[in-house]
């Protein structure tokens, strides 16, 4: 997938001086600055491949319009970010606190606000649960079609609590099918599959991802997961399966 580019000041404190540079918006919470990847404290955005129902009750790739909210938030606009250390749960990424310049409000709020992310704990504080139930309440972004929490979907957790003003008791089964496709569409430019399994949680993972060339690439015909990078995969937590030891097709 084409990642979209946006021009990010970055004030990584604690960590390097002041710079500038082009940032990539990965998702609807992950922006990355050189050659940092920062996940935005606070919040859970949906995954880059994750699927919702919207108020109409089409399917919708609400993890790219997650994004895509992100991106219109910034508009291009110079952003403060501050380093909070390694990211507890996505391996590789730093945690950060960021907003736009000369904005009082961090974007992990703004999101929040706009419907497009939910609140996370973080530190043991939830410091974003008001502007999440008034986004709910004011059926704003996500909240105007049906969802479930992202971390949910990482689980792929079909039993998952489903959110939002178009969710019916009596199309559960019809909207749970719509999240958790038998076979996910894989998103443009993004090929490796990453497949959940038991096994790979002895080695602290929760699944093993494909990339092209790998011999049991082309007979993973059901992959749990797309993703766009193998940082992405592993940031996801899973591994490179044991038998993908050749160099990738191009």
């Amino acid at each position: 997938m084409r990642r979209l580019i946006v021009t990010v000041l970055g004030l990584v404190m604690m960590v390097s001086p002041a710079l500038a540079a082009e940032a990539v918006v990965k998702d609807g919470d992950t922006l990355q600055l050189g050659d940092k990847t920062f996940r935005l404290e606070g919040i859970d955005a949906p995954e880059l491949d994750q699927r919702c129902v919207s108020q109409f009750a089409d399917p919708s790739a609400c993890g790219l319009e997650a994004r895509d909210a992100l991106v219109r938030l910034i508009g291009g606009r110079s952003v403060t970010c501050r380093d909070l250390g390694p990211d507890p749960v996505f391996k590789g990424r730093r945690l950060g606190t960021c907003a736009i310049a000369g904005d009082t409000e961090s974007l992990s709020r703004r999101l929040v606000q706009d419907g497009f992310a939910l609140n996370a704990a973080s530190g043991g504080k939830d410091r974003f649960a008001g502007d999440e139930t008034r986004a709910r309440d004011e059926r704003k972004g996500l909240w105007q079609g049906c969802f479930v929490a992202p971390i949910d979907f990482r689980r792929w957790d079909k039993a998952a609590t489903l959110r939002g003003a178009a969710c019916r008791d009596d199309k559960h089964a019809e909207l749970v099918e719509v999240m958790f496709p038998d076979t996910p569409a894989m998103l443009q430019g993004c090929t490796i599959k990453g497949k959940l399994a038991k096994r790979a949680r002895i080695t602290g993972n929760v699944g093993v991802y494909q990339i092209r060339g790998c011999p049991s690439y082309a007979s993973l015909t059901k992959p749990n997961r797309w993703f766009c990078s193998e940082d992405d995969a592993r940031a996801a937590g899973f591994r490179k399966a044991y038998n993908c030891r050749i160099k990738a097709a191009p």
